[in-house]
């Protein structure tokens, strides 16, 4: 029997549906099978992408099989015919495109182009500085840093004490639009990680700086391998550290 699935992995996206089916238009609505050379890229495409690292490492994960069934699966929501285990987005995705097959393929082929970019910005992005740690706590550091959640909480906080600053140079969001100027600002760790940590972030323990102020920050604690706090970089940047 064909493995499709297997536990944890993610549901099929509005993007990976869409490339599904550009792949389905271009058969003609006559499903291939997994064998299919044109299955067995598609599987590889979705494989790449780059928000299911993870899930992409299980051979359960977007393998041919499931890229099969799931045009299956879009055959059914087309024609009432094939597999009945039809998500809410492959219904989505048909009322969206399944009159348009030059509109399928248009959007398909930027959703191909964009895979391709995030993976050359996250090859960029293994430019960072690494900490002392090592690469694989810096990860981790860049990674609590990015949750939009405690970035959100953050600002709020700091948005209750008056107008948001950098704390290090102090630089304000411009202009009249507060979500654009808002845009500069990151949430920097100033706690590093610690062994066998699993509890949740304090407030108390970030600090909001501008987007240049936070990559000066992390060259410097990669500079002298060690954490450094936000009066540190203040007092480099000021000539005298």
């Amino acid at each position: 029997m064909a493995i499709t699935s297997g536990h944890g992995n993610p549901k099929w996206t509005r993007d990976e549906v869409i490339l599904a089916l550009d792949l389905y238009f271009e058969c003609k609505g006559l499903p291939p099978t997994r064998r299919d050379a044109r299955v067995v890229e598609l599987s590889e495409v979705l494989r790449a992408f780059p928000h299911h690292a993870k899930s992409a490492r299980k051979a359960t994960f977007r393998n041919a099989d499931g890229v099969a069934f799931k045009l299956q699966n879009l055959r059914q929501v087309a024609t009432g015919k094939g597999l009945g285990n039809v998500s809410r987005t492959d219904k989505d995705v048909w009322a969206e495109f399944g009159s348009d097959p030059a509109g399928t393929r248009q959007q398909a082929q930027l959703i191909r182009a964009g895979v391709k970019v995030a993976h050359e910005v996250r090859e960029q992005e293994a430019d960072y500085e690494v900490f002392a740690e090592g690469r694989v706590v810096t990860e981790a550091h860049l990674r609590r840093e990015r949750n939009p959640k405690l970035r959100s909480k953050l600002m709020a906080a700091r948005n209750a004490l008056g107008p948001l600053a950098c704390e290090v140079c102090g630089r304000q969001g411009g202009g009249s639009n507060a979500e654009l100027a808002q845009a500069i600002f990151e949430a920097h760790h100033i706690v590093p990680l610690s062994a066998g940590e699993a509890r949740v972030t304090r407030l108390a323990e970030m600090a909001l700086l501008c987007a240049c102020c936070h990559r000066q920050m992390h060259k410097l604690i990669a500079m002298r391998r060690q954490w450094l706090t936000v009066a540190d970089l203040r007092r480099v940047l000021g000539g005298a550290g």
